[in-house]
């Protein structure tokens, strides 16, 4: 049975879709199984930020077939892990939770490494280089985590 991972920011455009991309990148797709969403249902069928298909690009990830997609209480019963970018999003979910297993399904990504930050800030009204940061804090947790899927 695969293992079945979300990844979750606000608006499922620029920090899930990478996370979900680069995740998808170092994993065998036949034993897990990585998707993402948004808290918010801002972009609902979009595809993600230009930006951040941009930077995927110059790492060789393609994410721009994505589509973005609201988080729904349903995903509890489809995911085995939820890892969200941030404490707001953290919050946004835990309150859509109806037990304790679903509330030790939701994770902070950056928990995976040891930074002095758990955030993977939002670089929706930056320029391109808070794509690259990050692209490389997200890279350096799904390394973590394939490490153990594995």
């Amino acid at each position: 049975m695969k293992t079945k991972i979300l990844m979750v920011c606000l608006g499922n455009i620029c920090r899930s879709p990478l996370a979900e991309g680069i995740l998808k990148s170092k994993i065998n797709p036949a034993e897990i199984f990585v998707d993402s969403a948004g808290t918010a249902g801002y972009h609902v069928g979009n595809m993600p930020d230009i930006r951040s298909i941009a930077v995927a690009q110059k790492y060789g990830i393609d994410i721009h077939q994505q589509k973005c997609r609201k988080f729904s209480s349903k995903d509890f019963k489809e995911f085995d892990i939820i890892y969200v970018m941030d404490k707001s999003n953290y919050e946004n979910i835990i309150t859509q939770t109806s037990n304790k297993q679903d509330i030790a399904k939701v994770r902070l990504l950056l928990s995976e490494i040891d930074l002095k930050t758990t955030e993977v800030p939002d670089p929706y009204h930056d320029k391109d280089e808070g794509f690259e940061h990050v692209f490389q804090l997200i890279d350096k947790a799904c390394n973590e985590i394939a490490k153990k899927l594995q």
